[in-house]
C-alpha cells in the first residue's frame, strides 16, 4: 500500500505543488485549515503530516502537538516562512521530525526530507508490528529487519527449523548469530525442550570439556559431586555451540564421536550415556577456510555444515539500520526510565552513513550510550557521535548502491560542513562564498545537524 500523507496548507499553490509531487508514490489528502485537518486526521491513519505554520484558524505547531498527543508516533513536518524558523527549531527539539521553509526552492531536497520522514514512520510501524507478533508468540526472539538480505536469512531459517539436522551459522561478530540460533529453536519441534548455549571461544579446553560431558564425583580435584553436562541436559532439545572454530583439536574429535554415536561418557566414568540433541553451531570465521588451513577437522566440518546460513553484516542491510536503532532506542528508554527521541534527520543520515564494523552489536551500544548520556528529547547526530569522534563512511561499493536522493543528501552535508569550516564557522562568509542566501544556508546546515543555533 502506498503511504498516506496529509497536507495542511491554506495556500492553493502549495497544495497543488505538493499534491503533484507526492501523488506519484503516495495517497495524498489535502486540508485548507485546522478544522478540516482535524476531521481528516481523526478519520484515517497517516504515515506523514505536512503542516503549514500559519493557518486561518490554527497554529501549525500547536496542531501538530495535538495530533502527536493523540498518536505519539505520528511523524510530522512543519512548513514555515523564514521569519518563523526559531519556532520551528524549537518544535524539532520537542520531537517534530523536521521543518521546511517556504517557498520551496529545491524540490529534490524537499523529496529527500519527505523520504526520510516516511522511512522513520516505516521503522515505527515495524517495531509496533514486531511487538504485536511477540505478544502472540511467547519465547520468540526479536528479529528486526525487512531488508532483502534478512528476508533471505529468515526464509532459510523457516525452512530448516523444522528439520532435525545440524545448522552452521556463519557471519561476522555482532551480526546476530545467537538470535538466529534461538529463532531456529523457537520454530523447531523441540521448542518446548531445553535450549543450551556455550561459547567455545571463552573457555579453556578442560573447563569446556567438563561443561559439555559432565563429570562424576572425584573425577578431578574440586569435583565434590557428580554433575550432568550439556550433552546430557540438552537431551531432546537444541544445543548451540558458539565460536566452534575455537574448539581444540581434542574436543573436535570428541564432539565428532558424540554426533556419530549419539552417546557420550562423563569424565571419570566408563558408563556410556545416550543423548538426542539437535546441534546448532556458529563461527565468525569461514569454517571451510579453517579446514584448508588445518585448524579444523574436515570430517567434523561436513558433519555440522549440513545446512549453512550466512548472517549478513549490517552494511549489507542498510534498510534495517533505522528500525534497529528505533528498537534499541525504545529498549533503553524503558530500561533507563527515560524519554529520548525521536531521531533527527541528521541522526538518521549519520546512522546510515556509518560502516558499523561491529555490526548490530556496535549499533546497539551506540544507542545505549546516547540514551544513557542524554537528558531527554530528540537525539541528534552529536548525541550518537560526540564531537571529535570519527564516523567512518560507508564503503565505496555501498555508497554507489545508494539511491540518488541519499547520495545527493550525503554530498550536500559534506559540502556544507567543508564550506563552514573554510569560513571559520562564519555563516555570513559561507553564504557569500557559496552564493546561497544566508537564511537558506542556515536552514540547510540545521537540517544536517551542522549548526543548531542561529
Amino acid at each position: 500500500m502506498p503511504p498516506k500523507i496529509l497536507v495542511v496548507d491554506d495556500d492553493r499553490h502549495t497544495r497543488i505543488l505538493l499534491d503533484r509531487l507526492l501523488a506519484r508514490a503516495a495517497a495524498v489528502s489535502l486540508a485548507t485549515d485546522g478544522a478540516e485537518a482535524r476531521r481528516l486526521f481523526a478519520a484515517d491513519d497517516y504515515n506523514l503530516v505536512l503542516m503549514d505554520q500559519c493557518l486561518p484558524d490554527a497554529n501549525g505547531i500547536e496542531l501538530l502537538r495535538e495530533f502527536r498527543a493523540r498518536r505519539p508516533r505520528q511523524v510530522g513536518i512543519l512548513m514555515t516562512g523564514f521569519a518563523d524558523v526559531r519556532d520551528a527549531v524549537a518544535a524539532v527539539r520537542e520531537g517534530l521530525f523536521d521543518y521546511l521553509t517556504k517557498p520551496f526552492d529545491d524540490l529534490e531536497a524537499l523529496e529527500a526530507v519527505i523520504g526520510k520522514a516516511l522511512e522513520l514512520d516505516r521503522a515505527y510501524r515495524e517495531i509496533d508490528g514486531l511487538r504485536a507478533r511477540l505478544t502472540t508468540c511467547a519465547g520468540m526472539p526479536a528479529v528486526i529487519g525487512q531488508s532483502p538480505a534478512m528476508e533471505r536469512v529468515l526464509g532459510q531459517i523457516r525452512q530448516v527449523a523444522g528439520l532435525d539436522t545440524t545448522v552452521l551459522l556463519e557471519g561476522e561478530s555482532g551480526t546476530g548469530k545467537d538470535i538466529a540460533a534461538k529463532l531456529i529453536h523457537a520454530l523447531s519441534a523441540r521448542a518446548d525442550k531445553p535450549f543450551l548455549e556455550v561459547n567455545c571461544g571463552g573457555l579453556p579446553e578442560s573447563l569446556l570439556e567438563s561443561l559439555l560431558f559432565g563429570y562424576e564425583k572425584g573425577a578431578f580435584t574440586g569435583a565434590g559431586q557428580a554433575n550432568a553436562g550439556y550433552f546430557e541436559k540438552a537431551h531432546e532439545g537444541n544445543l548451540f555451540l558458539d565460536e566452534i572454530a575455537d574448539m581444540s583439536p581434542k574436543l573436535q574429535s570428541s564432539l565428532l564421536r558424540v554426533l556419530q554415536d549419539h552417546s557420550f561418557t562423563r569424565i571419570g566414568s566408563t558408563q556410556p550415556r545416550k543423548t538426542d540433541f539437535r546441534l546448532i553451531c556458529a563461527t565468525n570465521r569461514p569454517l571451510l577456510a579453517e579446514v584448508k588451513a588445518g585448524r579444523f577437522r574436515e570430517d567434523l566440518y561436513y558433519r555440522i555444515a549440513v545446512v549453512t546460513v550466512r548472517m549478513p553484516p549490517l552494511r549489507e542491510r542498510q534498510e534495517d539500520i533505522v528500525p534497529l536503532a528505533m528498537h534499541f532506542l525504545e529498549h533503553y528508554n524503558a530500561k533507563f526510565g527515560k524519554s529520548c527521541g525521536p531521531l533527527t534527520p541528521a541522526a538518521v543520515l549519520a546512522l546510515e552513513s556509518c560502516r558499523w564494523e561491529g555490526n548490530v552489536r556496535e549499533l546497539q551500544h551506540c544507542i545505549e550510550r546516547a540514551v544513557a548520556l542524554h537528558a531527554g528529547g530528540p537525539i541528534d547526530r552529536l548525541h550518537l557521535f560526540p564531537a571529535g569522534e570519527h564516523v567512518e563512511q560507508a564503503a565505496p561499493a555501498a555508497a554507489a548502491a545508494l539511491g540518488y536522493q541519499d547520495a545527493r543528501a550525503e554530498f550536500e552535508r559534506d559540502y556544507l560542513r567543508r564550506l563552514l569550516d573554510g569560513a571559520g564557522g562564519n555563516v555570513s562568509e559561507a553564504a557569500r562564498v557559496s552564493g546561497i542566501p544566508r537564511q537558506n544556508l542556515y536552514v540547510r546546515m540545521k537540517r544536517w545537524g551542522i549548526v543548531t543555533e542561529k
